[in-house]
């Protein structure tokens, strides 16, 4: 069982084995298996790029900033981007913002193809707008399919509902990055959630069993 997210030690950052818990995921050889991993071409560049951009711009780069530091890096100049329509105005800012730096945008509503809820089985009383004739269905496969078909280099996921987001990475070609994540409560920002946990949302965090 592995509980980094309890641990006390944290000895990994460190590099203090002696101090590591018996169960501690540095001591398993799936850890030692992915190590040798990053010796791939297109892993040791991920990683690689990645390291640079979070020293480099440590506390100085915005998200979107730092997006394109790591597309340049890895030589990555046509990104796709499979968006929430919700976000449609923002989308335009950032397509906007990345082509101003030199990159080529490919980009995806959710609702491509125009496909009905009743698609996926979900009936006029389970859809958003109750009883509506036609509600479109997200389509993040139709997104990812979209995109590889554009021959993209890196994708971006800008907004996607949960559970749209993981279709949309189980299908992408390309390597994805979150540019922004969807929480309509909390203005698109869940972190919101775990710094209340205790406080204003401790009812919805910790209901009463």
């Amino acid at each position: 069982m592995y509980n980094c997210g309890i641990c006390a030690v944290h000895a990994c950052r460190s590099g203090e084995k002696a101090k590591m818990p018996a169960n501690c995921p540095c001591r398993d050889d799936e850890t030692e298996k992915s190590g040798e991993l990053y010796k791939e071409e297109e892993n040791l560049l991920i990683a690689n790029s990645s390291a640079l951009v979070e020293a480099l711009g440590y506390c100085k780069l915005t998200r979107i900033e730092e997006i394109m530091d790591f597309a340049r890096r890895c030589g990555y100049k046509k990104l796709g981007v499979a968006f929430c329509i919700g976000l449609h105005e923002e989308m335009k800012m950032l397509s906007k913002i990345l082509v101003h730096n030199g990159f080529e945008v490919e980009s995806v509503v959710c609702k491509n193809g125009s496909i009905p809820k009743s698609h996926i089985g979900i009936s006029p009383e389970e859809q958003i707008r109750k009883g509506c004739e036609f509600e479109a269905m997200c389509n993040p496969i139709g997104q990812a399919l979209l995109l590889n078909k554009a021959g993209t280099d890196l994708n971006l996921i800008f907004g996607l509902c949960v559970g749209h987001d993981s279709l949309f990475i189980k299908y992408s070609n390309a390597p994805v990055t979150v540019a922004a994540v969807k929480d309509r409560v909390l203005g698109h920002n869940p972190m919101a959630a775990i710094y209340q946990a205790e406080s204003y949302y401790k009812d919805r965090m910790f209901p009463e069993k």
